[in-house]
Order: structure tokens, then sequence, then C-alpha cells
């Protein structure tokens, strides 16, 4: 069903402008995101009709829901990888973890537990209920440890809506962010998808990301670059956004 919905509508027009997925769910059994290695390759091949060639698979890692680890990603990723092969896909993966900053993420970066991303970069979530205590102090820390922030999906979060500046603060002090496609295509509501475009046409976003955790998420993004909202909000995304400086 998937593959008839991608061939039916495959086009030129539809190619993202960068080879290089930095966020998405579709590592089997890991998360609520993709539960099955088929489901996996079908996403992934929704992904490689976009021009995708290389994707670092995030999977959450929150306290008392998806309290994954390094051995529990690492496993993961070989059920994915040896069904990649038998597949025959030659789609490139590596693997890090949507942190959400909390208990368990602490727990983990103060007992050497963190799956960093290529060249350090490590995504971090914020709770959605309220800015994490002390987070500038945290993002600090953890420029002088070494990383990279990344801010997955800022636009998501309704306490910073109110109050725009607090974005730019955040960019400033050498934190990048990372905004959902889902976003800018309305699947989170109009507050989120206004928020996006505001931080793209701002110049703020260093990345994009598929947030794909399933079927339905693939639909939207591809019915998306279809769009004519996209292609003209493509020329500010072109001037910032960086995806392809990782190298699988």
């Amino acid at each position: 069903m998937l593959f008839n919905f991608f061939k039916s509508k495959d086009s030129a027009e539809s190619k993202l402008f960068y080879k290089t997925d930095i966020h998405c769910h579709i590592m089997p059994g890991v998360d609520h995101g993709a539960q099955t290695v088929e489901e996996s390759l079908q996403l992934i091949e929704a992904q490689q009709r976009w021009g995708i060639e290389q994707i670092i698979l995030t999977s959450h890692v929150t306290d008392d829901t998806f309290e994954n680890n390094p051995e529990t990603l690492a496993e993961g990723f070989r059920v994915l990888s040896e069904g990649v092969k038998d597949a025959g896909n030659p789609i490139k993966l590596a693997y890090s973890a949507e942190y959400r900053i909390d208990t368990l993420f602490v727990n983990q970066l103060e007992n050497g537990l963190i799956v960093p991303m290529p060249d350090n970069y490590l995504l971090l979530e914020n709770a959605f209920i309220q800015e994490p205590i002390g987070l500038d102090r945290l993002l600090f820390d953890l420029k002088v440890k070494g990383y990279k922030v990344i801010m997955a999906h800022p636009e998501r979060f309704p306490y910073y809506y109110g109050n725009l500046d607090r974005y730019k603060e955040l960019h400033e002090a050498g934190n990048r962010f990372q905004i959902n496609l889902l976003s800018l295509a309305g699947f989170f509501g109009k507050d989120a998808k206004k928020t996006a475009e505001w931080i793209v046409k701002n110049g703020m976003a260093d990345f994009l990301g598929s947030d794909m955790h399933h079927i339905r998420h693939a639909e939207t993004i591809d019915k998306y670059l279809h769009s004519g909202e996209y292609r003209k909000l493509l020329p500010w995304l072109e001037r910032t956004v960086k995806n392809d400086i990782f190298k699988l």
C-alpha cells in the first residue's frame, strides 16, 4: 500500500535538497516508532524517494517510557542493518538517540552512556510541559564536555510561543535548531507550523528532520514536498540547513 502511494506521486519536485535525515524513529521495536524490520524498510524506501541516501537513527531515550541505553540501541541497529543488507538496500545508516532532558539523561551522561551522532553532535529534546530547570547551564556544560548541541523540534514547545526572543537567546548561545518537516506540513497544528516557519525565515533552522514514526508521517511529508508551500519556503531553508555535514 505504501509503495503504491509513493509510486503514484513520485516526481522531481518531491525531492529534498539534502541527502541526510538526522531525526527519525525507524529502528524497529525500541520505541513507539517502527515495530518491525518490514515497516522500517518501508519508511526507508519512502525517504529514498525524496532523495535521502543516509539516515541517522534517533530512537527515544526517556525516563519511565523508553529507557534505552547503548546496548538496546546497538541491538536495534544490528537487527535493522541485517534487514537492510538482506533486502539489498544501499541506504547508509548510523545511530544515536533523541535524548529527553530528564533524570535518565543526566544519569546516562554522568555514567558515560551517551551515544552521540558523528562528530559528537547530540540531539536533545525539551520536556513538553515547561522548559527544563537549569537548561542554559546544562547546555553550556555539554559544550564544555565537547558536545555540539542540536535542539530537537523547538517549534513544538508551547511555552515559547509567547516569547519568541527565547529562541534567539538559545540560538545565539550556540545551540543548533532542528525543525521537523512534519511541523512545516502542519501535522502538529497551526502554532507549531507558524513557529517553525518563523524560525526558518529568521535564519535559525540549522537542520531539518523527518521525525518519522510510521506510514502516516511518511504520507504527510510526501504531500508537503509536493506543495507550493514547500517550494516557497525552499530559498530560506537552503540558506541555513546543513544536514549533509554528516558523512556516514
